[in-house]
């Protein structure tokens, strides 16, 4: 491949120098203690690229070279008098004595190394380095399944993805003592308790990684390096998975819990409209009944009326309207008597107009045996006749003239035909 193309690549797609210098400081605190540990620290990085990490490492104290198979990546690093050569990775190794090496680093190289290479550059890294020593190996991660899939396969020089289990299998197959995985670049939102979707499922995990091997020591060499080892990296795609799984969870537990308040909502609701429909039926019954009952009382009442038309049309009921109005008078009488609501001489008028009644009655001999009929269905009224008239005669033969002289002459005329009758009735 064209030298000048595959760095116009990088210069395009890796990101700069800078970018670059700040995303590998992130192994500083797995580096530090070598320069306490060897003086000088030596350190080789195989596939060393425009030289970023070469100038990281003589910034911390490092005596650092590079071997790279691309010229253009070489003339980047010698522009800035970095100590570079031409060389492939495995070979510089094998050219390195043993134990002479703190740091053995390759940044994106194993994915464009065939694997048996990649197994003899892990071998060969563990010979030279020195106890304690440790190699760094940084790749593309195809955990995050938009790298695996996509973005790994921009570099035409990648061959394949190197999964991080089988990186650090071979690693711990070599023989390192200590293995990490570094999990490298994901977005800083993702460590916060803000909502994930899909999408960070596809492309939140980190989306580079390294494996970090030691070489076996005393303890006492080994001790400094605990916290880097022991410390967690990044977000690996179990974790962003079941943290969206779990997330989703919850949505469906609150969006249940929801249904469930609606459920519950609903059913009061219907409910109370079952209950006002049952309500309402009652009401209709209650006014249907109620309708009945009006429309038995006005057959009811139109029965009485036609009784009572049937009553006035009657002749028994013409026949006895002067008995009826004798009544009356005689009631209205004997209530203003009661009251002393009536003088002498209206009381006289009065039971003149009773007289006139009963007269009437007596003359007429029909008449006088309907009046019998009916008072003897109403023997308290015959009776209350009776004494009236027989008072009323009494008082007339006592007070003859006091009686006579009271009298109207309609009235007195009226009396005398009606005690004509009653003494041609005693004969």
């Amino acid at each position: 491949m064209n030298h000048s193309f595959y760095r116009a690549f990088e210069d395009r797609h890796r990101g700069s120098r800078d970018l670059i210098k700040s995303r590998l400081r992130a192994y500083a605190n797995f580096i530090a203690p070598l320069t306490n540990l060897y003086h000088p620290a030596t350190a080789l990085d195989l596939g060393c690229g425009r030289g970023e990490w070469l100038e990281l490492l003589g910034e911390a104290g490092f005596d650092a070279s590079g071997v790279d198979l691309d010229e253009g990546m070489l003339t980047a690093c010698r522009e800035r008098t970095l100590n570079v050569e031409m060389a492939d990775a495995v070979t510089s190794l094998r050219a390195r004595p043993d134990d002479s090496v703190a740091l053995v680093s390759a940044f994106h190289l194993v994915e464009h190394m065939p694997f048996a290479e990649v197994q003899a550059l892990i071998r060969e890294a563990l010979r030279v380095l020195q106890p304690g020593g440790l190699l760094i190996m940084e790749t593309p991660n195809p955990e995050n399944l938009v790298v695996g899939a996509s973005s790994f396969y921009m570099d035409p020089t990648h061959l394949r993805p190197v999964p991080p289990p089988l990186l650090e299998f071979v690693v711990e197959y070599s023989g390192f003592v200590r293995r990490k995985v570094v999990r490298l670049q994901e977005s800083a939102q993702l460590h916060s308790a803000a909502p994930i979707g899909l999408l960070n499922v596809l492309d939140g995990v980190s989306p580079d990684y390294a494996v970090v091997g030691q070489k076996n020591a005393v303890p006492a060499v080994l001790a400094p390096f605990d916290a880097p080892f022991q410390a967690d990296y990044g977000i690996a795609l179990a974790d962003i998975a079941a943290r969206y799984e779990h997330q989703e969870e919850q949505r469906r537990a609150e969006l249940h819990a929801g249904l469930r308040r609606l459920e519950d909502a609903l059913v009061q609701q219907a409910q109370h409209l079952v209950e006002q429909a049952q309500h309402l039926v009652e009401i209709e019954e209650r006014t249907t009944q109620a309708e009945e009952r009006a429309s038995q009382a006005e057959a009811r009442a139109a029965q009485l009326g036609q009784r009572v038309v049937d009553l006035l049309s009657s002749r028994s009921w013409r026949a006895t309207a002067p008995l009826r109005l004798a009544v009356e008078y005689a009631y209205r009488v004997r209530s203003a008597i009661q009251q002393d609501r009536l003088g002498n001489g209206i009381r006289r008028r009065l039971q003149g107009a009773l007289l006139q009644g009963a007269r009437l009655v007596l003359r007429r001999p029909r008449l006088k045996q309907a009046t019998r009929r009916m008072l003897h269905y109403f023997p308290g009224l015959e009776s209350r006749l009776r004494r009236m008239l027989h008072q009323y005669t009494m008082t007339s033969q006592s007070e003859p003239q006091q009686q006579a002289g009271d009298l109207s002459p309609r009235t007195l005329r009226m009396y005398r035909e009606l005690k004509k009758s009653l003494d041609a009735r005693k004969n």
